[in-house]
């Protein structure tokens, strides 16, 4: 049976049936806390730097409360459960949950990874509504969903990626107790959930540290949002310890199977023991015999957070979303060239070795960075990387959040997901994908009067840079983030399956996933490190990865959006044909 820490911070509901609150406000001489409904605001007991204390019989499940710093003002909990009136309002104490259900977890190597975003992906928005869509997910082939970040955050819609109480799972998606049961109908579909996090800042309304906890920053360290995070200093103890128990709170609590880390490279730590690390040691040595997986998104491509130890398991991060690999896909696909892709077009070396080795760029420079970018990658297996057509980040960051399907035809777009679907990399789709769906992505959010004009303001002034955009008549086309309708508009509109041409693709997702579990799952733990590759002509290679004990696994890709007479040129057991763009074999070894 899992044993669950006892959080420093935030509360802790007793046997005895008394709470234990808690508030690191080390900018606070003193604190107390309101429940409502009680006459009067009860007193915390200073416990020495910086942390207060209350254990009472007063509250139970159900109770609201906020702590009361000594002006008077009212703030959530930090470590807040749940706040069913928003970011802005009391938080309510929850009872106590446990994660033990009898699921053993996935190997990594069966993954087959579909990324979604709790509030559109169905027409209610929920955690309740998600399930009724999780059969339709396992028939697919998917066997672990990604949640794209689900912590509270201000307003009715979000991302994610500006949450404010990372305990808390969003209200307007649910209850705690329904994404519990989110995750366990998804166990029982033989389904991991994966959740994104994000450690490296928090959002922009509803955040309240600075004000009692301004040790919670540090300018010692910067990164795009401002002061960063204090992992380092001489207080970061309880901060350490806030993020650590908040990823030990998703494995324990929810039975969550592992967390994609946004941007690690602006995690600042220069301490002898990196959090990433740290949380890595933490929520394995939890989850026990159960497996626990860690992606990262990194784009300083360091290979180190990936290394394999002599077991070849993951010493720190099971993988990384692959950018460089989505980046040779896209540009091949679309032949679009504009900001960073400019390095990726017609760039056939980085196609045949981001797909051979995970990063295309090993400690070169980058031009759009004006920096060497990467370290290198050959020597680490396939599994290390995460590979995908689409994700949020590729298609909600274009103006419109257009898909890659109105830039591509048919067929080459059914190519290049024919080789990453099928690539030794662990494949990621995007919600409604797998039906080459019409609906965007779109940005949006819903923050309240004083930042809704900036974001609005500053979404335009991002693609003015552009020259389709440069027009101000250009730029007030670009969807309003802040609009209702924009988040309509992502909606998946799920009737779309019982439309022949969507549901001719959801047949083709079916088939050669199958393949993959039939063909290629196999072959993984038999393929310790990447391939090589050979460029037969402008974005035309072959790729070959070494199998023990059974030969090379290959492909052949034409992404140039003509076929070539006598290409592919199979010469082994055949796995996987697409037209005469790709195909994938089993080469027997000499």
């Amino acid at each position: 049976m899992m044993t669950q820490r006892v959080n420093p911070h935030g509360p802790v509901v007793r046997a005895d049936g008394t709470v234990r609150f808690r508030w690191w406000a080390p900018g606070c001489r003193m604190a107390s806390l309101e429940i409502l409904g009680e006459s009067a605001p009860l007193p915390m007991t200073a416990l020495g730097n910086g942390w207060f204390e209350l254990v009472t019989e007063r509250a139970a499940a159900g109770s609201r409360y906020w702590f009361v710093m000594p002006d008077g003002r009212r703030v959530a909990d930090p470590a807040s459960h749940f706040q069913p009136d928003d970011v802005h309002g009391p938080s309510e104490l929850i009872a106590p949950m446990s994660a033990d259900t009898g699921w053993v977890g996935r190997p990594w190597e069966e993954a087959v990874i579909y990324e979604l975003h709790v509030g559109t992906f169905t027409p209610e928005g929920t955690f309740r509504a998600a399930i009724s869509k999780l059969d339709h997910l396992a028939a697919l082939g998917i066997t672990a969903i990604e949640l794209m970040p689900i912590a509270e955050f201000p307003g009715k819609r979000n991302w994610g990626y500006d949450g404010v109480l990372l305990y808390a799972p969003e209200a307007t998606y649910g209850r705690p107790e329904d994404l519990r049961a989110l995750v366990d109908a998804a166990h029982a579909r033989g389904l991991m959930v994966l959740l994104d996090v994000v450690y490296n800042h928090f959002g922009p309304e509803g955040n309240y540290l600075h004000l009692y906890a301004p040790a919670f920053f540090t300018e010692r360290h910067h990164t795009p949002w401002g002061a960063a995070i204090n992992f380092d200093g001489a207080t970061s103890g309880p901060v350490r310890d806030f993020f650590i128990h908040n990823a030990l709170y998703w494995v324990e609590r929810f039975g969550i199977d592992g967390f994609r880390l946004d941007a690690v490279h602006q995690i600042k730590d220069d301490s002898p023991k990196h959090i990433v690390v740290e949380i890595a040691e933490r929520v394995r040595e939890a989850a026990g015999d159960r497996p626990v997986h860690l992606l990262v998104e990194n784009e300083e491509n360091q290979a180190g957070w990936l290394e394999r130890d002599a077991a070849n398991r993951p010493a720190v991060c099971t993988a990384q979303w692959n950018d460089d690999a989505h980046h040779v896909l896209h540009t091949a696909l679309t032949g679009e060239g504009k900001a960073y892709y400019a390095e990726y077009l017609g760039d056939s070396e980085k196609l045949g070795r981001a797909l051979a080795e995970g990063f295309a760029f090993q400690g070169e420079t980058m031009e759009y960075r004006e920096r060497a970018r990467g370290e290198v990658s050959a020597h680490l297996p396939p599994t290390a990387f995460v590979a995908f057509l689409q994700n949020h980040d590729q298609i909600g960051n274009r103006a419109f959040g257009d898909r890659v399907v109105t830039e591509s035809s048919r067929e080459s777009l059914r190519a290049a997901a024919a080789v990453y679907l099928l690539l030794p990399q662990i494949p990621m789709l995007f919600m409604g994908e797998e039906w080459n769906t019409s609906r965007p992505f779109p940005f949006f959010c819903d923050f309240g009067c004083d930042l809704a004009d900036a974001v609005r303001n500053g979404r335009r002034r991002e693609f003015a840079r552009f020259p389709e955009f440069q027009d101000p008549a250009q730029q007030e086309r670009i969807p309003d983030p802040q609009a209702k309708a924009t988040f309509e508009a992502g909606k998946l509109r799920w009737e779309e399956l019982s439309e022949p041409d969507h549901a001719d693709w959801l047949a083709w997702y079916r088939r050669i996933l199958a393949v993959r579990r039939e063909r290629i799952v196999p072959l993984l733990p038999k393929i310790r490190r990447g391939g090589s590759y050979e460029v037969v002509a402008p974005e035309v290679v072959i790729v070959r990865w070494a199998v023990e004990g059974a030969g090379e696994l290959v492909l052949a890709a034409n992404l140039t959006g003509e076929g070539t007479p006598g290409f592919p040129c199979v010469t082994g057991e055949l796995i996987w044909v697409e037209g005469d763009r790709v195909a994938w074999w089993l080469e027997p070894g000499a």
